[in-house]
């Protein structure tokens, strides 16, 4: 008799289970974001430490003070080390206080990447213009 009842009121759980679920199919809707962390070709040829396309470039009229991907091009030529660029861009006008969208300077991404010879550069410059 007990069995009878236990077995009863276990199909009765999956009898009310089943008629609760659902037997239409509603295709889930995926949604993807995507961001961009797009570096302009400028940059690019600095990271790279393409010396004549970054003439040329400027040469073209690119603004030595643009940022890409939150960074001015000097703060690229300091943090990959690349002297003889960092000194165009000096000479070009750059400006060396701006901060990166990390809050950042050129002189900052030298020391954080152990960019010794930019680094020394950078403090040539920022200590001509003191004066």
């Amino acid at each position: 008799m007990k069995k009878t009842i236990i077995i009863s009121a276990i199909a009765l759980c999956f009898s009310i289970i089943t008629v609760n679920a659902k037997t239409s199919f509603e295709p889930i809707k995926v949604q993807k974001a995507v961001t961009s962390t797009e570096v302009s070709p400028f940059c690019i040829s600095i990271a790279k430490g393409d010396l004549e396309t970054v003439k040329k470039l400027i040469e073209l009229g690119t603004n030595v003070n643009e940022k890409s991907n939150g960074m001015t091009p000097a703060m690229y030529a300091a943090k990959f080390n690349r002297c003889d660029i960092l000194k165009l861009l000096i000479a070009n006008g750059a400006k060396l206080k701006v901060k990166s969208a990390k809050g950042l300077t050129a002189m900052k991404y030298a020391k954080l990447h152990k960019a010794v010879d930019a680094e020394k550069v950078l403090k040539d410059a920022l200590s001509k213009k003191k004066k």
